[in-house]
């Protein structure tokens, strides 16, 4: 709680020398979130001897995502936001970012939501899943600077090097590995807005070299996705699909095993090819009552070995509205983590419970 009032301490004084100064117009927000769910986990083959077969538990808690923020305009052309997450023990950045408007063009710097992201899910088990690692498009908040040209962004994204390599046949594993970085991530998406459709198609491609094993080898990842959306009165209907190279070694959320492997006997590296895709569609019954349910997969396939890694999750939940910014959201639904390289099976969660959430 401390470093959480010498922080807002802080914001007050920063607004408070820099508004007559920049003649700045500060919104300010916030979002607490509070997670209640009960969980059914069945281990199966691949988890510790340990464990029993099936764990139970309730879990209630401040959800990580909780947040603080004000939007900024500085002028007609210049704009910025501030957003800190707010979880019971750390204080982080979410976004901190500022843009220009040059006319019809606009550069933008710092941190925020990369050009591949897509975000259409309402899953709210393990703090807004959103499908996350399940078949949603999704990176998280990076840093980047980017320049955005009518529905086109194109955007120079602080490239993804960290890397852990695994010899899927033995186990063996090389972890903390260095590496030699070139280039920035490239980052391009486009999205069509007409009417009560919008969609987006989106790619990007990350590149470096791994030091440390038997000899330097260069690591490509690639993500190439593609999703829309339909509004139809009271109904919508969307989802996504990508594909793509090595996606945990891009910075991508799998679920699933998404890194390259490592064949130590041949000392060459192994690529990881990944595919996921997620269906969603939502009824609003009127402004206090709307239903949602939603599913998604990933499929990922390593050279040389001779079985899958795949997830699987789906979930059904309503939000229901008590005031403005105040609602819950009761849920029920199931992560299954599928089968590992070896053929393993892994675990598989079975949930239910609710979200609580105030924006004010």
């Amino acid at each position: 709680m401390k470093k959480l009032f010498v922080l807002l301490g802080a914001v007050v004084l920063v607004v408070a020398f820099t508004a007559p100064a920049f003649a700045a117009e500060w919104s300010f927000y916030g979002s607490a979130r509070m997670s209640m769910f009960w969980t059914n986990k069945d281990w199966q083959d691949s988890q510790s001897a340990a464990l029993e077969d099936d764990t139970n538990t309730m879990g209630h808690q401040l959800q990580g995502n909780s947040r603080f923020g004000a939007n900024v305009k500085a002028g007609d052309n210049l704009v910025g936001r501030v957003e800190m997450g707010m979880s019971s023990s750390n204080v982080a950045t979410r976004i901190i970012w500022g843009e220009y408007d040059f006319g019809g063009f606009k550069l933008g710097v710092g941190q925020h939501y990369a050009p591949v992201d897509y975000l259409i899910s309402n899953q709210v088990f393990d703090g807004d899943q959103d499908l996350l690692g399940y078949g949603a498009i999704y990176q998280g908040r990076k840093p980047m600077v980017q320049a955005k040209i009518g529905g086109f962004k194109f955007a120079f994204v602080s490239p993804q090097s960290s890397t852990t390599l695994v010899d899927p046949e033995t186990g063996a594993s090389y972890g903390g590995l260095d590496t030699e970085i070139s280039w920035p991530k490239l980052e391009a998406s486009y999205q069509l807005k007409a009417g009560g459709f919008s969609g987006k198609v989106m790619g990007g491609y990350n590149q470096y070299k791994v030091l440390g094993i038997d000899k330097s080898e260069t690591l490509d990842s690639y993500v190439l996705g593609l999703g829309a959306k339909f509004n139809m009165g009271p109904f919508m209907f969307g989802g996504d699909v990508y594909y793509g190279k090595n996606l945990g070694n891009y910075g991508f959320v799998t679920g699933g095993n998404g890194n390259a492997g490592y064949d130590i006997a041949d000392e060459d590296l192994l690529d990881n090819t990944g595919f996921g895709w997620m269906f969603v569609a939502n009824f609003k019954m009127s402004d206090m009552l709307t239903f949602e349910g939603g599913l998604g997969g990933t499929k990922y396939e390593m050279d040389n070995t001779a079985d899958d890694d795949d997830t699987a999750s789906w979930y059904v939940n309503a939000t229901i509205n008590f005031a403005k910014g105040v609602f819950i959201v009761p849920e029920i639904g199931q992560n299954n983590n599928g089968k590992d390289f070896a053929g393993n099976d892994q675990s598989k969660v079975t949930y239910y419970g609710l979200k609580w959430q105030i924006n004010f």
